[in-house]
């Protein structure tokens, strides 16, 4: 099966990748590996706000950061034009705002984890770094960044 009709399988549609709102672009690669900016948690097409540990559980903050993988997704798509190229993801930053007692961010993070894995296999296996954070832009209670590797152009 390949990636696309995995997605499918799951229930999952690419959307187009959102226009940056400040001077950064949305990926940039280099040879082999491609760099994605930080995806924020969205939630009916609008900033996913709250902190963790105080109004805004471990499962929701998991889902978030599901729907973050999707859009991920969505500019991989744009940045290698095949995600059926692609080599491996290499490593997922999570950056969860949480208070300074919450102390699962791991959990949060696994949101994403999972989904890369489910979708692309052993490919998807990765490095990871999850922290908490006093604040995210805009309030989001999630933003995650991805590097992967693509096979060359």
């Amino acid at each position: 099966m390949n990636v696309y009709q995995k997605l499918e399988s799951l229930g999952i549609a690419l959307s187009e990748p959102a226009i940056p709102a400040a001077s950064y672009v949305p990926f940039v690669r280099s040879g082999n590996l491609v760099f994605l900016s930080g995806h924020l948690a969205k939630k009916n097409a609008k900033i996913w706000v709250g902190r963790l540990g105080n109004g805004v559980t471990t499962a929701e903050g998991a889902q978030a950061a599901r729907a973050i993988a999707v859009d991920l997704l969505g500019t991989m798509h744009q940045a290698i034009g095949d995600l059926n190229s692609l080599s491996r993801i290499v490593k997922l930053t999570s950056m969860v705002n949480s208070t300074s007692e919450f102390s699962e961010q791991h959990l949060v993070a696994n949101g994403a984890s999972e989904l890369l894995v489910e979708v692309f296999g052993d490919k998807g296996l990765h490095a990871r770094s999850a922290f908490g954070v006093a604040q995210l832009p805009l309030g989001a209670c999630v933003e995650i960044e991805l590097i992967v590797e693509a096979r060359p152009v």
